[in-house]
């Protein structure tokens, strides 16, 4: 019974220490507002968001103010994507008379 209960508790910690390493990065989604090589400004909701970049920032694609992009961070963007723009908005309905 005590070496179950060891084995249950392991793999207890095991599992906390495997979820908090992956909560080190965040994403953050938003029209991009704004970027140079110190920063990324996207507009989430009614604010806008600033997220420190540097060199080492891997971004996916040629990035254009307006785009809708996805940001992974911590302190500092890891990388910059440009979100899918195709969507059902351009849909027309039609009416019958």
């Amino acid at each position: 019974m005590k070496k179950v209960m060891l084995l249950i508790s392991v793999i207890f910690l095991m599992t906390a220490v495997a979820y908090a390493a992956q909560d080190g990065i965040r994403k953050a989604s938003g029209e991009l507002v704004k970027i140079t090589a110190e920063s990324i400004v996207i507009k989430k909701g009614k604010g806008e968001m600033v997220i420190a970049r540097d060199a080492s920032t891997n971004v996916a694609g040629n990035l254009k103010v307006g785009e809708k992009v996805t940001v992974e961070y911590k302190m500092i963007a890891t990388s910059v994507a440009i979100k899918d723009t195709t969507s059902s908005k351009t849909k027309k309905s039609t009416k019958k008379k």
